[in-house]
């Protein structure tokens, strides 16, 4: 680990460790805490007691990454206590806020209860905490951070200044990831799939067709640097060199071109799309497209005006 590595991870310690007012516990201990153990609020709860957080950051749950747990917790068991807080409504039962994944691997363990460590915390300390203890794992994806962040800005009035110092990142780290969420919708799938890195992702955010480009980076294997090339060449330069990858037209498509041209008195375009393709045909005003649909349906679309049956 690198002394930046290092003292990312420490800035991160003490932020968690000021919002729980207590050392965390480490993941590499001996076995599960006991009931003599010094931190406060450290109970055995049943696990049916344990509610999934609802300021969990996290949006998906890799699967394969569970199985792991499940199978560590049914050698060792729980080592590291879950964090969790009264529910609201029900003070026998308890929302978790750290370590929703552990309690879903104790349930596929068949064990009956669970270390956790009780606190009573606010809606924003809860937020924080859920998504620090993620951060410190590295287990957040780059658009599960950005909404992480916007969720404490948004509900909590939080500065991005602010924001940085309590999560132990830099204010531009913080900035640039927020800055995922602009992308569109198929970005962010192609994103959350990892298809596109937060690299890949950061790029895009200047190109003038980021869906476009983002399509090319997966189907060509572009990496970060080729792809902040193309998004700095912008949209024209970047469509015309779609564009010379277009298979030039054989004989045959140009002589359809012509023939359908012809046929309907306005100019045909076609253009091949794998196995099929589209046509398009330009017209200049209503009664000219009216009269394409005339001949079209064989007049029963009606006459057009201004032309002879």
């Amino acid at each position: 680990m690198s002394m930046a590595e290092d003292s990312r991870r420490r800035g991160l310690g003490r932020g968690l460790s000021a919002l729980l007012g207590e050392p965390t516990v480490s993941l590499e201990t001996d076995g599960p805490p006991t009931a003599g153990s010094p931190l406060k609020g450290l109970r055995s709860l049943p696990i049916e007691k344990l509610r999934p957080g609802r300021f969990q950051p996290r949006r998906m749950f890799d699967q394969t990454a569970i199985d792991d747990l499940i199978e560590s917790v049914k050698e060792k068991g729980i080592l590291q206590p879950i964090l969790v807080r009264p529910w609201p409504e029900d003070p026998e039962t308890f929302e978790i806020i750290a370590g929703e994944r552990r309690w879903r691997a104790a349930q596929a363990a068949l064990l009956h209860e669970v270390p956790a460590i009780i606190r009573d915390l606010s809606d924003r300390e809860a937020l924080e905490v859920a998504l620090i203890e993620n951060l410190q794992r590295q287990d957040l994806s780059p658009l599960e951070e950005a909404e992480g962040y916007r969720r404490l800005m948004d509900d909590f009035s939080h500065t991005q200044e602010e924001l940085a110092k309590t999560v132990g990142k830099s204010r531009s780290h913080v900035a640039n990831t927020m800055r995922l969420l602009a992308l569109p919708e198929r970005v962010k799938q192609l994103l959350d799939e990892g298809s596109l890195t937060a690299g890949h992702a950061r790029a895009l955010l200047t190109s003038g067709d980021p869906v476009g480009l983002a399509e090319q980076v997966v189907a060509k294997g572009l990496n970060v640097r080729q792809t902040e090339k193309l998004s700095q060449q912008g949209p024209e330069k970047t469509k015309s060199r779609k564009d010379s990858s277009v298979p030039t037209k054989d004989a045959d498509l140009l002589a359809l071109e012509r023939d359908l041209s012809n046929i309907l008195g306005l100019k045909v375009t076609i253009v091949l799309q794998g196995v099929g393709g589209e046509i398009s045909v330009q017209y200049s005003t209503l009664e000219q497209l009216d009269g394409v649909l005339h001949r079209l349906s064989n007049g029963a679309h009606g006459r057009p005006s201004g032309l002879e049956a």
